[in-house]
């Protein structure tokens, strides 16, 4: 008897509950709130990916990665092998009328897996050379209301064989771009 007066002193009563017997809730799992559970993560987790959250989006990088700073350590005037070392080589090279280095890239992004890729950004950064050899006028195209337009020298340019070479790239790389 000893022992179980120490056991009642021992026992300190729960604050709140006056030493009332705690009720316990009783949930049965029924097949109907299981499957009510579940569609209601089913849902969650489809809204989620589709609200576009950072933690479910991807982002694709595809042909050539310019570093930032890139084009100002390349001034009008400077040899081609400058140019070779900063930006390396060149996505393609026209000879139409001198030398020209391409670096054509492009940025898409998704939502989720499921969902198709969106482009965001396309970009083809031209280094125009002379018969010497040296930088004559760099170009940054990228595509701004549908139109090409020069983000480096901020001219859209006008119409002859440089601006149509430009955007075929931009037809191959997104036949829906250009708008044409």
């Amino acid at each position: 008897m000893a022992s179980a007066d120490a056991r009642r002193k021992m026992t300190l009563p729960v604050p709140g509950t006056h030493n009332r017997p705690i009720r316990r809730l009783a949930v049965r799992f029924t097949p109907a709130l299981v499957l009510a559970c579940g569609l209601c993560g089913l849902c969650g987790f489809a809204l989620a990916g589709c609200s576009g959250f950072s933690g479910f989006s991807e982002t694709f990088q595809r042909g050539y990665v310019m570093q930032q700073g890139a084009l100002e350590q390349i001034p009008v005037g400077a040899p081609q092998e400058q140019v070779l070392i900063v930006m390396g080589t060149p996505s393609t090279v026209a000879t139409v009328n001198g030398e020209v280095f391409y670096y054509i890239s492009q940025k898409a992004e998704r939502a989720a897996v499921f969902m198709p890729q969106k482009v965001v950004d396309q970009r083809v950064v031209a280094i125009y050379f002379d018969k010497d050899r040296k930088v004559r006028k760099l170009a940054d195209y990228g595509l701004k209301d549908g139109k090409v337009f020069d983000f480096y020298g901020k001219t859209t340019p006008t119409g002859g064989k440089e601006l149509s070479y430009v955007r075929n790239i931009f037809k191959n790389l997104n036949p829906l771009a250009t708008g044409q």
